[in-house]
C-alpha cells in the first residue's frame, strides 16, 4: 500500500530526482518560465512553492534552508539571491498557487506531453519595464 506517499519518482533515483528537481528550480529562478514535460513540471510546482514560502519569510534560517534545498554551487547562491530579493516580495500578498502549468502538446520525437512551467506574479526587469513605458508614452 502506499498511504501517503506521493512522491512523484520520474523513473529516477533518489539522488538523480533530487538533483533534477534542484537544477529545473534554479533554472525557474533564473528564467522566470521554463520549457518542460508534464510530469516533471507537475513534480517541479510543489518544490518551486515551497521555496517562495521560504522567501517570503525572509530570515537567516529561511535562506540556509533555501541553499540547502538548492545546493552550495555558485548557480543556486545567485538563485536563492534572486528568490529572496526578487521572487518572494512580488508574491508577498498571494496565499499559495506561485506557478502556473500551461500545457502545450506533445513532442514531435517521442510525443511526450510538453509544458511551460512559469510564476503567476511573473517579475519583469526594470529595463523592461522602462522600455514598455517609453513605447507607451510615444
Amino acid at each position: 500500500m502506499r498511504h501517503r506517499r506521493k512522491t512523484v519518482k520520474l523513473q529516477r533515483k533518489t539522488a538523480h530526482r533530487d538533483a533534477l528537481l534542484r537544477n529545473l528550480a534554479c533554472s525557474l529562478i533564473d528564467h522566470r518560465r521554463i520549457k518542460t514535460t508534464l510530469a516533471k513540471a507537475k513534480a517541479l510546482r510543489p518544490f518551486a512553492e515551497k521555496l517562495v514560502t521560504l522567501g517570503k519569510r525572509d530570515s537567516l534560517h529561511s535562506r540556509r534552508r533555501a541553499i540547502s534545498l538548492l545546493g552550495s554551487n555558485e548557480l543556486a547562491q545567485r538563485s536563492v539571491k534572486a528568490l529572496f530579493e526578487e521572487i518572494a516580495p512580488a508574491h508577498a500578498d498571494r496565499q499559495g498557487g506561485y506557478c502556473r502549468i500551461t500545457k502545450l502538446g506533445q513532442r514531435r520525437s517521442d510525443s511526450a506531453p510538453m509544458a511551460f512551467i512559469e510564476w503567476v506574479d511573473a517579475y519583469a526587469p526594470a529595463s523592461a519595464e522602462e522600455e514598455t513605458e517609453e513605447a507607451a508614452a510615444s
